[in-house]
């Protein structure tokens, strides 16, 4: 079981292929707060509103001085399809390998219809400009995420 983050703690540097092969990385983004959001799969239910709602509410969060970066176990040509389908503009990145998952907690057991089962954990983690972790939230549900998000942020969604 991988450890969970808490706030103040370095946010695991990482770089990961997006949904086109290019890598992004943490680092690209330092100076800005980071929303890094942990899922189980592109092209779920869940998932996908998840991304929808975050692609909605992009251009608030940017405003605000966020930027959002979606990291899944799928491969980019399923992140591509994903966005495609979806028409998401938010950055969706692939760990295959789960290291990055695994770095941030957002990897291990979990429950799953009342059985434990190992796997993503639905969970989000607010970078700092300096790199540290703001707030670490882990088994966050799909539905209302980002909404409760602008919330705890103090975001108005204009």
């Amino acid at each position: 079981m991988s450890e969970r983050l808490q706030p103040g703690d370095t946010a695991p540097a990482f770089s990961l292929p997006d949904a086109d092969g290019k890598q992004v990385s943490l680092a690209d983004h330092a100076g800005r707060k980071v929303i890094v959001y942990f899922y189980p799969a592109a092209l779920t239910p869940g998932c996908t509103k998840q991304a929808c709602d975050f692609t909605d509410n992009l251009h608030v969060l940017a405003d605000a001085g966020y930027d959002v970066i979606g990291v899944s176990p799928d491969k980019p040509e399923k992140l591509a399809k994903f966005r495609e389908k979806e028409d998401l503009r938010v950055t969706l990145v692939g760990d295959p390998d789960k290291t990055v998952l695994e770095a941030y907690g957002a990897f291990g057991e979990k429950k799953l219809y009342g059985k434990a089962v190992t796997g993503v954990i639905r969970s989000t983690v607010i970078v700092d400009e300096q790199g540290k972790v703001e707030h670490a939230l882990y088994n966050v549900k799909a539905t209302g995420h980002v909404a409760k998000l602008l919330k705890d942020l103090q975001i108005s969604a204009a």
